[in-house]
């Protein structure tokens, strides 16, 4: 079991309070410490200002010590020569201090004792002179002192406490006011769901620590809204892909069946619904591969990879879908650049751009692949001569789904996640992926690894 409030306004109160209290309890001491000494200072200066009276007179003329006593300079005194009584005050005989002094302990020279309900402190000291010895005891009265004392500590003792539970009651106020931005973004925050991300935690001042802490929120909120976009768009996006080529199975099975048919009609029939069962298993793992990417679970193997010999062996693997459509596949190589990377993911990277290519080029047109070692990074590029990306349209090619133009993509069998795949592959490996194009010009797509050192 804890005893720790749930609360953070009654923690902050309570550790204020601490605190204060801390503070409030030494501050009490220290004065009165220092009221303390001053008044003992004080006591014992008015008894060295009797001694000297005092030590003056037995010395010079001791028939003068009535003096003192009369006229108040020292009321409470005792004088003695050689062991023998010099001269004891009214006062000091009238209240016995005869006993107190013979009380103290032997080599004691000062003592605080209580007579007649009053405090008194109590000095010896012994003067030797002309070959006399005098011992002179004198008494002073502490009763103000120790009034003074008492009435300080009282005060002390209602104020501290006073003043301290003031201050807790207006820490938890300030608390409250303190906190009132967290109560704030708490309420937004429970209002907040899937379907309303687009709201934003309210931020009173920006410059604080919670106006940053909203901030923060906010940028995380604005991403899950992104994300869930994404993903929404996505789901549609896939839905309809796979609605696609299950339609048109469905369609042909339908007009196959309708009437008898002979057995050529059967077998373009099934054919053209084995077109679509391909293009719709291009689809699932092309989706499972972008899914093992999203989720971290894709195994990557880095190691240094001559990225020429890759290309060169991509190319001929391709190079069979480039010569149907009578395209020229020309490659501009160096001698070697070597870059640490995942073979398979870079491969499938190249694969990709090179069969867009393909795709996209017209029959006889050319395609160029090159690679480009600079002074910390090789680029690969692959340019094709196909109808080229308008400006506007260029960011948008990688994401998933997206086509330039729906229609040709769809006849040429593309389902929009060759470049997102491509996308990922390339920066999984640390590099990045660009586009450079321009309508009825081609394009030119380049991958740009940090060179092994």
């Amino acid at each position: 079991m804890t005893l720790r409030p749930r609360s953070v306004r009654l923690r902050l109160t309570l550790w204020y309070a601490a605190a204060l209290g801390v503070i409030l309890l030494a501050f009490a001491v220290a004065v009165y410490a220092y009221a303390y000494r001053s008044l003992n200072a004080q006591v014992k200066a008015q008894l060295a200002r009797d001694f000297a009276s005092i030590e003056k007179l037995a010395r010079e003329d001791p028939g003068e010590l009535g003096e003192l006593d009369e006229h108040g300079v020292a009321t409470l005194f005792w004088v003695d020569a050689d062991s023998k009584l010099l001269y004891a005050a009214s006062g000091w005989q009238r209240l016995g201090f005869e006993d107190a002094v013979s009380r103290m302990p032997p080599g004691k020279d000062h003592a605080h004792v209580v007579i007649a309900g009053r405090r008194y402190r109590i000095e010896i000291r012994t003067l030797v002179d002309g070959g006399h010895t005098y011992r002179l005891a004198a008494a002073t009265d502490e009763e103000a002192a120790q009034h003074a004392l008492s009435d300080l500590a009282e005060i002390l003792a209602i104020a501290a406490p006073l003043a301290l539970l003031v201050a807790c009651i207006g820490g938890y106020f300030l608390a409250g006011r303190m906190l009132a931005p967290v109560a704030a973004m708490a309420s937004k925050a429970r209002q907040i769901t899937a379907e309303r991300l687009s709201e934003r935690l309210p931020i009173e001042n920006r410059d604080d620590e919670f106006g940053k802490l909203a901030h923060v929120f906010n940028h995380t909120l604005a991403r899950l809204e992104e994300s869930f976009q994404r993903l929404r768009q996505f789901t549609a996006d896939a839905s309809h892909e796979l609605r696609t080529p299950l339609t048109a199975m469905r369609s042909v099975g339908e007009v196959a069946l309708q009437d008898r048919r002979d057995a050529e009609a059967y077998r373009e029939a099934i054919g053209s619904m084995l077109e679509e069962v391909d293009r719709l298993t291009r689809l699932v793992e092309s989706l499972l591969h972008l899914t093992r990417a999203d989720t971290g679970r894709a195994e990557l193997r880095p190691e240094p990879l001559d990225v020429v010999t890759l290309v060169r062996q991509t190319v001929e693997h391709l190079r069979v879908l480039a010569e149907e459509k009578s395209q020229s596949l020309r490659l501009d190589l160096p001698n070697g650049a070597t870059v640490r990377a995942d073979r398979d993911t870079l491969r499938q990277a190249l694969i990709n751009l090179l069969d867009n290519a393909i795709k996209y080029s017209p029959p006889g047109g050319p395609i160029e692949v090159s690679v480009c070692e600079l002074a910390d990074c090789v680029a690969i590029a692959v340019t094709d001569a196909g109808p080229g990306i308008a400006v506007d349209q260029q960011p948008r090619v990688f994401d998933r789904f997206y086509r330039v133009d729906k229609a040709r993509a769809r006849e040429a069998g593309g389902v929009g996640l060759g470049l997102a795949i491509a996308k990922w592959a390339v920066e999984a490996n640390g590099g990045k992926i660009e586009v450079d194009s321009e309508p009825g010009r081609g394009s030119s797509f380049r991958i740009v690894l940090p060179k092994l050192q």
